[in-house]
């Protein structure tokens, strides 16, 4: 299993790079982001999946561990390849799947092209509970507002920004879930309560 690769940026597409390590061009499939985050000629490390079939063996390519997982476990879905699982990262950020998963936000997860409703559902379904926890929620810090105030806020609006909504659309839904914050809401039920909102 090839986890990670250092080298020099040979090449760079839309969509891959070929890096060289040891005199060995690797073509690696990568996000555009991270296509266009390195540079031609310069020194990148990536982390990576080697995704072996019976005619191809197929390098895919991560700017942090955390995408490498998410990319990983979105393929233990029942139609959910390697191409459609580098999709959802194309579109969105690790977290923002973890949010789009936590809270059942199939318009989030429709937006990735080859998703579809069932499919959406089914992602759901199947990985509610196998990314973690979402930023900012039980796993992380349910009750933090508690503590720190307005930090809540924070949270929800780089929640509600990272899933595509502008940063003043995002004020506008945190205004209206504020009561909820003082009445001791979570941060994971404001974010839910700010995207109803947000759909209405």
């Amino acid at each position: 299993m090839i986890a990670s690769l250092s080298g020099t940026v040979l090449k760079v597409g839309l969509d891959s790079v070929v890096v060289g390590v040891g005199g060995v061009g690797m073509l690696v499939h990568t996000t555009p982001a991270t296509a266009t985050s390195v540079r031609l000629g310069q020194p990148t490390e990536l982390a990576t999946s080697l995704v072996v079939r019976e005619d191809s063996l197929t390098l895919y390519g991560f700017a942090t561990d955390d995408e490498k997982h998410v990319f990983e476990t979105v393929q233990t879905v029942s139609g959910v390849g390697p191409r459609l699982a580098l999709a959802v990262l194309a579109v969105h950020s690790p977290d923002a799947v973890r949010v789009a998963l936590g809270t059942g936000d199939l318009v989030a997860l429709t937006k990735v092209p080859g998703i579809g409703k069932k499919g959406a559902e089914r992602m759901v379904l199947e990985l509610k509970d196998k990314l973690g926890a979402l930023p900012g929620s039980a796993g992380h810090s349910e009750a933090v507002h508690l503590d720190t105030g307005e930090a809540w806020r924070e949270q929800v609006r780089e929640a509600l920004v990272g899933l595509g909504w502008t940063a003043r659309q995002a004020d506008d839904a945190l205004d209206k879930v504020a009561p909820l914050a003082a009445d001791g809401a979570g941060v994971s039920a404001l974010l839910r309560a700010a995207l109803q909102e947000l759909g209405r």
